[in-house]
C-alpha cells in the first residue's frame, strides 16, 4: 500500500558553515594519491609563528586558497593583533567535548580497539594504523556523508578530522559484520565514551544509516539526526549548498514496496512531487535522491510543476509522458522495504524537503 504523508515540516534554522583549511602541524591537508583529505604529518617543527602568516593549500577538487598558519581546522579564519579576543569557533568543526554522544574523557566500551588514526578520507571512511603498525581501510557503521563532488562532502570530512584528527588514539568497536564488499573494516569509532560515529550525525555532517545485520546503535543515530534537522545543523540547514529555492514542493506519496519482487517490478515503485505554492515551478535542476550513495534522480530539464500538480517518478524505464516520469535505476530498486529517507534536492543541492519512513 502506498504511504500518505501529512506532515512536511521543514527545518528553519539556519547554521553558518565555514570552510577553513587546517594549517596546524597536527591535521596538514595533503593530496596523498586521490582519497587522502587530511593525513598524520611526517615531521613537526618546534618553531611556532608569533603573527599572522598566510599560506596557500589545495584540497582534491577545489581551489586555491590562502588561509591563516595559526588558526585551526575548528577556527574563523581571523587576522589578529595584540590584546584583540581569540578567533571564535564553530561549533561544526570543534573537537570532541561531553554531551549526548559521550563523555571524550570518559573510559572506551569494554573491548574496544585502541588505533592511531593514519588519515581521513571522507566523512564516513578514514585510515587507521594498528599497534603493529599495519594500516587498515575502515568505513563507520550507520551513518552516509555526501560523496566526492557533492554538495557537503568536503565539510564532512573536515568534522570527521575535528573529531578524531591524524595521529589521534581513538577505540574500535564491531557490530556482527567485520568487514564490507570492499574489504573495509566496519567499526563504531569511540574518543574515550563518545561515539563518533552518532556525533557526526548530530552535527548534521552525515545521514543515520541502517546498515543491517550492523544495527546496535541505529536508535540512537536515529535520534541524534531528529535533533540535527530540529536544529537545521549542517546538511539539514536549508541553505547549506546555496541559496534555497523560493518554491513549495512537497513529498505527498510513496509506494515503497511494489506488488511482488521490487527489483522485477521497478515501475511499481514510485514517488510523487506535488507543488503546493501558487506559482508554477520550474524543475530544472531539482533531484530527488535517497539515504544511499548511488541512487541519484534528475528532473528533465523545463519540466514545469503547475499550481497543484502532481508528478509522479517511477523506479524503472519508460518513456517521459505528461506527469508520469522514470528515474530509469538499472538492476535493482531504490526504496528500501525495511526503511529509507527520500530527500527533494532543490538547484542548489539543498533539502527542500525530507521524509523518513520504517517498513
Amino acid at each position: 500500500m502506498p504511504v500518505r504523508i501529512m506532515s512536511l515540516a521543514r527545518p528553519t534554522a539556519l547554521l553558518a558553515v565555514v570552510l577553513v583549511a587546517s594549517c596546524s602541524a597536527a591535521t596538514p591537508e595533503t593530496t596523498v594519491g586521490s582519497s587522502t583529505m587530511f593525513a598524520s604529518p611526517a615531521s613537526s617543527s618546534s618553531t611556532r609563528p608569533t603573527s599572522t602568516t598566510t599560506s596557500t593549500t589545495t584540497l582534491p577538487g577545489s581551489t586555491t586558497t590562502e588561509v591563516s598558519t595559526t588558526t585551526p581546522v575548528v577556527a574563523i579564519a581571523t587576522t589578529t593583533t595584540e590584546g584583540s579576543p581569540p578567533p571564535v569557533e564553530d561549533p561544526l568543526y570543534s573537537p570532541p567535548a561531553a554531551g549526548p554522544s559521550g563523555d571524550p574523557s570518559a573510559a572506551m566500551p569494554p573491548g574496544a580497539e585502541g588505533v592511531t588514526v593514519a588519515s581521513i578520507t571522507d566523512g564516513d571512511t578514514l585510515d587507521v594504523r594498528a599497534d603493529d603498525g599495519s594500516v587498515f581501510e575502515v568505513r563507520i557503521i550507520g551513518t552516509n556523508t555526501p560523496e566526492r563532488g557533492e554538495c557537503f562532502a568536503d565539510e564532512a570530512a573536515r568534522v570527521l578530522a575535528a573529531l578524531v584528527p591524524p595521529g589521534s588514539r581513538i577505540g574500535m568497536t564491531s557490530d556482527v559484520s567485520d568487514i564490507d564488499q570492499f574489504d573495509r573494516l566496519l567499526r563504531y569509532l569511540w574518543v574515550g565514551a563518545m561515539s563518533i560515529n552518532e556525533e557526526t550525525v548530530r552535527r548534521g555532517a552525515a545521514l543515520s544509516r541502517s546498515y543491517p545485520p550492523d544495527t546496535a546503535m541505529t536508535e540512537r543515530f536515529d535520534d541524534a539526526q531528529a535533533a540535527a534537522k530540529e536544529a537545521g545543523l549542517g546538511l539539514w540547514s536549508p541553505t547549506t549548498c546555496g541559496p534555497r529555492a523560493e518554491a513549495t514542493l512537497g513529498i505527498v506519496e510513496m509506494m515503497f514496496d511494489a506488488p511482488g519482487n521490487d527489483n522485477d517490478n521497478l515501475n511499481g515503485e514510485w514517488i510523487a512531487i506535488r507543488n503546493e505554492g501558487e506559482t508554477s515551478v520550474d524543475l530544472t535542476g531539482w533531484g530527488i535522491k535517497d539515504e544511499s550513495a548511488s541512487h541519484r534522480y534528475e528532473f528533465p530539464v523545463s519540466f514545469t510543476l503547475l499550481p497543484g500538480e502532481t508528478v509522479t517518478v517511477r523506479t524503472g524505464c519508460g518513456a517521459d509522458f505528461d506527469t508520469d516520469l522514470y528515474w530509469c535505476n538499472q538492476g535493482s530498486a531504490v526504496w528500501n522495504n525495511d526503511g529509507d529517507t527520500a530527500f527533494l534536492l532543490d538547484p542548489s543541492g539543498n533539502t527542500h524537503v525530507a521524509y523518513a519512513y520504517s517498513g
